[in-house]
C-alpha cells in the first residue's frame, strides 16, 4: 500500500512516518509534505493508495484540501489527522475512511489501517465488471460502459445538456411536457427562445450519445404539443439493477451473507449525488432509506451470529455515508464496549458529541 503524509509541522511528520517505518507492515511511504500547495500535484503525480492529512495548517484548510483531492482522484483515500475533535463530524462528511487525533500512536494506526485494507479488498472485489450490455450509472455522476470497455464518464457539450439527460433518464419510459423541460432548465427566457434552446440542446445530447456508442438511447418526439420520451433501449442502469436485485433477496441469513454484503457494497454514493439537482432529491432520500433498511438487515445478521467487527464495519459504511444517522453513532459505542475497544467508544462519544454541538450552534 502507498502512502503520503501531509503535516506542515516537520516533528509530526517524521514521528508519523518513523511509526510506520517500525511498527506498520505493508506500506510504503511514498512522500512527505509539508507544503499543502504541493499535495495536488503530489498525489497526481505518485496516485497513492491513501493521504494522511493534517487539518490544522496555518495557510491552508486541510478539509478543504481534502475536497480538491477527492474531487480530482475519488479513488484516493483519505485519513484525517488533528488535535482538535471539533472536526471529526466534517472529516466523515467528507468520507474520510478515518481520523486520527494527534499524538498518533501505533495501536491506534493500527486499527485505521486495518479498517483502509478491509475497504480497499472490498472496493477490488466490486469494480465494475464486465458487461454483457450497455451500462449506465446514476450512484454519484452519471457514466456508461460498453462492453468489453471500462465504465466512463459522458462529456456534455453545456450543463444544461446534462440536466436535460438527466431528467429524461430519471423520467424514462415517460412522456415529459415540454413546457415543463422549457421552465425548468430556462425559467428566465420567453417561450420561443426557450423553446429553441429545448430544441438545440436535445440535438446536442442526440449528437453525445452517437458519439460514444450509447445511440440505443433514444428520445422521441411524442407529438408535436406534449414532449419527449427517452428509451433506454438494451441499455441497463445501475439503480435499476441494484433496486431489482435487492427486492429479490430472501430473508437474512448465513447462507445468503454474501449477497447481502455485494448489494450493500454496490450503492456507492448518492443518486446523481454529485449533482445538486433538487428534482431528484426524493429519489435520493428513497433509495438511501432502501440501503439504510438493507445495512441494518447485514449488521443485525452479523451481530446475532457474533460476528461483531464485520457488524463495525457496516455501522462505520453507514456513517460514512449517512453521517446525520444517529443511531449509527449509538449502535457502533455498544459494538466498540463489546470488543473491549475503548478507544472506538471515545471516538464515537466524541463524534455524537461534537454533532449535537454542532446543531446547536
Amino acid at each position: 500500500m502507498r502512502a503520503i503524509l501531509v503535516d506542515d509541522e516537520q516533528l509530526a511528520l517524521l514521528q508519523l512516518k518513523r511509526i510506520f517505518e517500525h511498527d506498520i507492515n505493508g506500506v510504503d511511504v511514498v512522500e512527505t509534505c509539508s507544503n499543502p500547495y504541493d499535495v495536488v500535484e503530489m498525489v497526481t503525480r505518485h496516485q497513492p493508495d491513501v493521504v494522511f492529512l493534517d487539518i490544522h495548517m496555518p495557510e491552508v484548510d486541510g478539509l478543504k484540501l481534502g475536497e480538491r483531492i477527492q474531487s480530482s482522484m475519488p479513488n484516493i483515500e483519505i485519513v484525517f489527522v488533528t488535535a482538535y475533535d471539533r472536526y471529526a463530524v466534517r472529516a466523515f462528511e467528507l468520507y474520510a475512511i478515518d481520523y486520527i487525533m494527534k499524538p498518533v500512536n501505533s495501536d491506534r494506526l493500527k486499527l485505521t489501517m486495518q479498517r483502509l485494507r478491509e475497504k480497499i479488498k472490498i472496493k477490488g472485489e466490486s469494480q465494475p465488471k464486465e458487461v454483457a450490455k450497455p451500462f449506465l450509472f446514476c450512484f454519484n455522476q452519471i457514466r456508461y460502459q460498453l462492453p468489453g470497455e471500462e465504465p466512463q464518464t459522458i462529456k456534455w457539450r453545456t450543463s444544461k445538456a446534462r440536466e436535460l439527460f438527466a431528467f429524461l433518464l430519471h423520467n424514462r419510459g415517460r412522456a415529459v411536457d415540454r413546457s415543463l423541460l422549457t421552465e425548468l432548465l430556462w425559467p428566465n427566457l420567453e417561450v420561443p427562445r426557450a423553446q429553441q434552446q429545448l430544441y438545440t440542446t436535445i440535438y446536442h445530447i442526440r449528437q453525445t450519445l452517437k458519439k460514444i456508442g450509447m445511440d440505443m438511447i433514444t428520445i422521441n418526439s411524442v407529438d408535436l404539443e406534449t414532449g419527449y420520451r427517452l428509451s433506454v433501449g438494451e441499455a441497463q442502469v445501475d439503480v435499476e439493477e441494484w433496486e431489482n436485485e435487492l427486492k429479490q433477496l430472501a430473508a437474512p441469513s448465513l447462507e445468503l451473507v454474501e449477497e447481502y454484503e455485494r448489494i450493500f457494497q454496490q450503492f456507492e454514493g448518492n443518486y446523481l449525488g454529485d449533482y445538486e439537482y433538487l428534482w431528484a432529491e426524493y429519489e435520493r432520500e428513497r433509495l438511501r432509506l432502501l440501503w439504510l433498511n438493507h445495512a441494518k438487515s447485514l449488521g443485525k445478521l452479523y451481530i446475532e451470529h457474533g460476528m461483531t467487527e464485520k457488524a463495525v464495519q457496516v455501522y462505520r459504511t453507514v456513517q460514512q455515508q449517512l453521517p446525520d444517522e444517529e443511531e449509527t453513532y449509538f449502535t457502533l459505542i455498544e459494538l466498540y464496549d463489546s470488543l473491549g475497544d475503548k478507544g472506538g467508544v471515545e471516538e464515537q462519544y466524541w463524534l455524537l458529541s461534537s454533532r449535537s454541538e454542532k446543531e446547536w450552534e
